[in-house]
């Protein structure tokens, strides 16, 4: 594989998470990038401790890693949990509390993409009106990222592995991404298209590309089947990634893949060495 003009960062909520957080920047570093991105890592506190914000940060710091892209509050991920802020009630509250703290953190990093994810349908409220929440809440960070001259990215997951999340298509996720952008009137929603999820989904990843590269502003990138590395699976990923630049995406690639059964920092033999450090 080439890849010699990607940009390709590390998701350390999924990579390296055989050791604890405070370690992994230095981790991913060691094995070569500079770019990371992250799930929001403290799934029970939407407002964490300032000494743990301050602890990760430090961890990134001195690694000499980039954040580039962050979750806000999703609940319990990986788990049960697919996002908060269609979850009326707790969820959804936690979700708003989090914005400001998330954003305020990534700021500091320099960081301004933020993943907002949907969340589950649950029982004994309609899908309508976890619908107009999400569109409330997406609103209101949408709102908040602005003032930072960030961008809101909604990413649709898979429909076998998230069969309760409303969000399981490309174009349902463009739908949303749409809806955000005309309630506020600042257009600063994206897509995060996902190759993994959209392929799981059995979507023509061509067209997809082709479609709705022009509303993306991230990419993640695992191998189908079984979420593993570049080369493990079936997707050509010379090809989509050849085809994402003749579309005029220029973005990250988030690697989000499982490393299978040994180390993190042994996955990457796909990707020579000096491609890993951010272009």
């Amino acid at each position: 594989m080439a890849f010699t003009d990607t940009r390709f960062n590390v998701n350390l909520s999924i990579l390296f998470t055989e050791l604890p957080l405070l370690e992994r920047p230095a981790a991913a570093r060691a094995a070569g990038f500079t770019a990371v991105e992250l799930w929001w890592p403290w799934v029970d506190a939407p407002v964490p401790e300032q000494a743990e914000l301050d602890a990760l940060r430090d961890a990134l710091t001195d690694a000499g890693t980039r954040l580039v892209g962050l979750n806000f509050y999703a609940g319990q991920l990986p788990g049960p949990d697919r996002g908060a802020l269609s979850v009326p009630g707790e969820e959804s509250d936690k979700f708003r509390a989090n914005v400001p703290v998330a954003i305020e953190f990534a700021t500091s990093l320099g960081c301004t993409t933020f993943n907002a994810l949907y969340g589950n349908r649950v029982e004994g409220v309609s899908p309508e009106e976890q619908d107009r929440l999400a569109l409330e809440n997406l609103a209101f960070a949408a709102r908040a990222v602005a003032e930072i001259d960030g961008t809101l990215i909604i990413e649709a997951l898979n429909a076998p592995e998230s069969p309760k999340c409303p969000i399981v298509s490309a174009p349902k996720a463009i739908e949303v991404v749409d809806a955000v952008n005309a309630a506020t009137g600042l257009d600063n929603a994206r897509f995060l298209m996902d190759l993994y999820h959209l392929s799981m989904n059995g979507e023509d990843l061509d067209e997809v590309i082709d479609r709705y590269t022009a509303k993306t502003a991230h990419v993640q990138i695992a191998d189908n089947p079984g979420r593993g590395a570049p080369g493990t699976g079936e997707l050509d990923f010379d090809a989509l990634l050849d085809r994402l630049k003749k579309a005029g995406y220029d973005g990250w690639i988030g690697l989000e893949y499982k490393p299978g059964d040994t180390p993190s920092a042994s996955s990457f033999a796909w990707l020579p060495a000096p491609l890993r450090a951010a272009q």
